[in-house]
């Protein structure tokens, strides 16, 4: 299990737990779409879960349902030990504690506000006080992200998309919230603008004690940034360990693949792809079994009938397939003998 701050993650309280979330879509005429699927996920304080899967996979309703974005089907989300739909309240004192930072950085500030204005809205919806004490709390928080204070009168449209990624940042910060979702914020970025977003959100991780839930298609920038990974496949949780671990020790066939998909810079390297075969399933309707089965490489005639589950087949290392050791073993010996 990881470690933060020095504490096994099982030795602290959990910030956010998700347990056996759910969310449907109803289609007209064709029945309900598992977006989300018996999810549970768990963040304990000071600690980046990464959210991992292919697009598509609901990952980023998984972020909208922890932040209310979307009602839940079914399932629970507890904040500091409090089920979000049943036992806050206070709607606006979990919105100064739960914040979110999205995918695209242009439209999701207002265009035809400036940025001292997009900074100063959340101070003004909770009364923080008359309008100097709130343009100097506002300068506060850009001293914090680094933004120039000779930038906060310039309207969106008028600053990069690194710029505009880091007034989302500051706006998710502004109430001094301790968890944040993050929405693949990197992935609409130039890669050496990415690197900078991703590092000033380590060192407010470090300097405020953040928890973030980071979404992305990014193996690699999910690797550098988190603690622990999740990987989502069809609405469902497949696999859940240490990054390390996770890299290391894949044990799902599809974790598997997807690692050997990542590029690498030395093209002598004997690392094979293993090549997904066949469409993937449509969430309308599953059918029982894995849904995983019908791409998957090591299926069994059993994987396409019986269900499925999260099993810790390792302290803290979850994984959603049953033969997920001879997957890994397997897997294995094919890449010993391509090496040879």
């Amino acid at each position: 299990m990881a470690e933060i701050n020095g504490i096994h993650a099982e030795e602290r309280e959990p910030l956010v737990q998700a347990k056996n979330l759910k969310k449907y879509f109803t289609v007209p005429r064709k029945g309900l779409l598992h977006a989300v699927d018996d999810v549970s996920l768990t963040i304990y304080p000071g600690e980046t879960l990464g959210l991992v899967g292919e697009s598509g996979c609901g990952k980023t309703t998984v972020g909208n349902v922890i932040m209310k974005i979307h009602p839940k089907t079914e399932g629970s989300i507890d904040y500091r030990g409090k089920d979000i739909f049943t036992e806050w309240t206070d709607k606006l004192e979990l919105c100064k504690k739960m914040q979110m930072i999205f995918q695209d950085p242009y439209s999701s500030l207002n265009p035809k506000s400036t940025v001292l204005g997009i900074l100063s809205e959340a101070f003004v919806i909770h009364k923080f006080g008359r309008k100097r004490e709130i343009t100097e709390k506002v300068k506060e928080i850009c001293d914090l992200v680094s933004f120039p204070h000779n930038l906060l009168n310039r309207y969106p449209h008028e600053l990069d998309g690194g710029m505009r990624q880091v007034v989302g940042i500051a706006r998710a910060l502004s109430l001094e919230a301790d968890f944040i979702v993050c929405d693949e914020p990197v992935s609409s970025l130039d890669v050496s603008v990415q690197a900078r977003i991703i590092n000033l959100m380590m060192e407010l991780q470090n300097k405020l004690g953040l928890s973030y839930l980071f979404i992305s298609h990014d193996l690699s920038v999910v690797r550098h940034i988190s603690k622990r990974i999740a990987i989502m496949y069809l609405g469902q949780i497949v696999e859940t360990a240490d990054t390390a671990d996770i890299f290391a020790n894949a044990m799902h066939p599809y974790s598997i693949a997807l690692l050997s998909a990542i590029p690498r810079v030395k093209t002598a390297s004997k690392i094979s792809r293993i090549v997904l075969k066949g469409d993937v399933p449509s969430p309308l309707n599953p059918k029982p079994g894995c849904r995983f089965a019908p791409r998957c490489w090591m299926a069994k005639k059993d994987c396409m009938d019986t269900n499925q589950e999260l099993t810790e087949v390792e302290p803290g290392h979850l994984v959603f397939c049953k033969y997920a050791a001879e997957s890994q073993r397997i897997a294995k010996e094919e890449q010993t003998a391509r090496t040879q």
